[in-house]
């Protein structure tokens, strides 16, 4: 695939350099050659630079849409010699929200790899909007994320369930009472994920069906922050199953009996309809599918 056709729609989709060169994994004078390089095979102009922006001239729209189209058409072609022979190879953009992405991906990653070791996934980690934005733009293969997302362009099938879990610290006064009311938890300092989050998506649910209103709420932006801080008996989560695995067993922390727990959502993936499947992540959403995510 014309290498100087991806990093240019890259630029133009981040209008900037720095972020282009980042997300591609190049350093920046390597992403301004491809760019003069591809100029000066079209013969015109593409981007005007300034230290504010980058932005499309004429030219470069026409050539952004056309190299969009032509992305996808290799991304095709390579699909039909892959089926015709039978092989599963070459890169794979997987992006999955935190707790997936942490925790289940890399076993997925692992199985996959057993069965198919000519695929090279690259896994970008970002919160449940940031992983669909990566998606809708196709900058992203495969994207995978928590409870529910509508969008045209999109293919989006539910494959798993995660079980969420109010947890406290070891010491916590409510940690060894067999039952414990959701109201009793009201003045307790609630930890949760940032805005678009999954699973504060979660959190937020679960309040409006209890019609629970938490007197105190800490936005943190990492799930690993969120278990060390109710650790250190800062305060009390929702969180899945996935993510306190080892600090249950270790003792660290606590699931509460609470009537109408666990709460339970989905996990779904995402890939762009408009754009023909690879033989790569065919396989990849076959291993995903059939993974056993059941504790």
């Amino acid at each position: 695939m014309d290498q100087s056709l991806i990093v240019f729609v890259m630029v133009a989709e981040k209008q900037n350099f720095t972020r282009a060169a980042e997300e591609l994994h190049m350093t920046q004078p390597a992403v301004s050659q491809y760019i003069q390089t591809l100029e000066r095979t079209v013969g015109a102009r593409l981007l005007e630079r300034s230290n504010k922006y980058v932005r499309l001239t004429k030219a470069g729209e026409i050539v952004y849409h056309h190299a969009q189209e032509i992305i996808r058409l290799q991304t095709r072609m390579q699909y039909l010699v892959d089926e015709l022979m039978n092989t599963a190879k070459g890169n794979l953009s997987i992006g999955a929200s935190y707790t997936y992405g942490e925790y289940v991906l890399p076993h997925v990653i692992a199985q996959m790899r057993s069965q198919y070791p000519l695929i090279q996934p690259s896994i970008s980690i970002g919160n449940t909007q940031e992983i669909e934005r990566l998606v809708i733009r196709n900058q992203l293969d495969v994207g995978i994320i928590e409870g529910q997302f509508q969008h045209d362009h999109l293919y989006i099938e539910p494959f798993a369930e995660d079980e969420m879990y109010i947890v406290v610290p070891h010491h916590h006064r409510l940690a060894g009472k067999s039952q414990v009311s959701l109201t009793e938890l009201q003045e307790d300092i609630w930890i949760l994920r940032e805005e678009g989050s999954g699973t504060r998506e979660a959190a937020e649910k679960m309040f409006a069906r209890f019609q629970f209103v938490p007197a105190h709420i800490m936005d943190f932006g990492s799930t690993q922050i969120i278990k060390e801080s109710v650790e250190a008996g800062l305060g009390i989560s929702l969180l899945s199953q996935w993510t306190i695995q080892k600090e249950l067993t270790l003792g660290t922390l606590k699931v509460l009996d609470i009537s109408g727990f666990p709460i339970v959502r989905k996990f779904s993936f995402l890939t762009p309809s408009e754009v023909f499947e690879t033989k790569a992540a065919s396989v990849f959403l076959e291993v995903l599918r059939g993974y056993n995510v059941k504790r």
